[in-house]
């Protein structure tokens, strides 16, 4: 299948993390390929960037929502499902990082990284499961990282999170393969002009004692295509998952310029 097709015309795409960054970038790419996009972020600029595709003419709803909140997850799925249709694909964007040394690691840190990167990621994919199982079709994009396949310092439990990601879509791509449902990670390396990289880069800053010029230049240094992954790179891998991608499944695709070869 094409990417220049019209595979994705008129079909649901659900995207959460949609307010901005690679959230945003990923539900633009969908409408402007003619889905009908559902744009959940917790973060109430969601609305206003809803507005500004859908004023664009494209097929465009917006949901403000705590994807850690299950109950509210699912309710907030049934709404789209009656707003669009049923769902045909999920991009679960959403995510938090953090950046410290492990001995300053509390409880809180380790609640909050799973209760978004993995929790809130499977109550998304259950809230999409009905339409997808009635229509024996669909496609799944979750977000892991290169730290979930080789942990990060200072990263410890972003990286047992993302690492979560990665096997909780394996366990799924085998359990719902007989409803040809697609489910799919990607693992992006550190991503340009984003919230993420934001954090990461302010937490070397303080953590390594050095500046930001020069924590650019020795992760950069570290990445075989010499630079780092740009909020493109990743929008365009999504894209290809969901509107072709019919033969792969339980994957762990890196997104990081040669720096995870595994």
């Amino acid at each position: 299948m094409s990417l220049s097709s019209d595979s994705l015309v008129g079909k649901v795409c659900v995207v959460t993390g949609a307010a901005k960054s690679i959230g945003f970038g990923v539900a633009k790419k969908y409408a402007e390929s003619g889905a009908k996009v559902a744009m959940i972020d917790i973060d109430p600029l969601v609305v206003e960037s809803a507005k500004g595709l859908a004023d664009k003419g494209y097929v465009v709803k917006s949901y403000v929502l705590d994807i850690t909140d299950r109950q509210a997850v699912l309710k907030t799925f049934e709404r789209i499902v009656a707003d669009l249709g049923d769902i045909y694909a999920l991009a679960n964007v959403a995510g938090v990082v953090d950046n410290r040394p492990f001995e300053e690691v509390d409880e809180a840190v380790f609640d909050r990284m799973f209760r978004v990167n993995v929790y809130g990621s499977a109550y998304c994919i259950q809230g999409a499961l009905p339409s997808m199982k009635k229509q024996r079709d669909g496609k799944i994009i979750n977000f892991s990282s290169k730290s979930g396949k080789t942990g990060s310092a200072l990263m410890v439990p972003y990286s047992a999170a993302k690492g979560a990601v990665i096997v909780m879509t394996q366990a799924l791509a085998y359990e719902f393969a007989k409803y040809n449902i697609k489910i799919n990670a990607i693992c992006p390396g550190i991503t340009n002009e984003t919230g993420v990289w934001a954090n990461v880069s302010a937490g070397y800053i303080e953590n390594l004692k050095m500046d930001r010029e020069a924590v650019v230049k020795q992760f950069t240094a570290k990445v075989p295509l010499g630079r780092l992954t740009d909020i493109q790179d990743v929008v365009d891998f999504v894209f290809f998952l969901t509107a072709s991608g019919e033969y792969c499944t339980g994957q762990a695709f890196n997104v990081t310029g040669g720096r995870e070869m595994h």
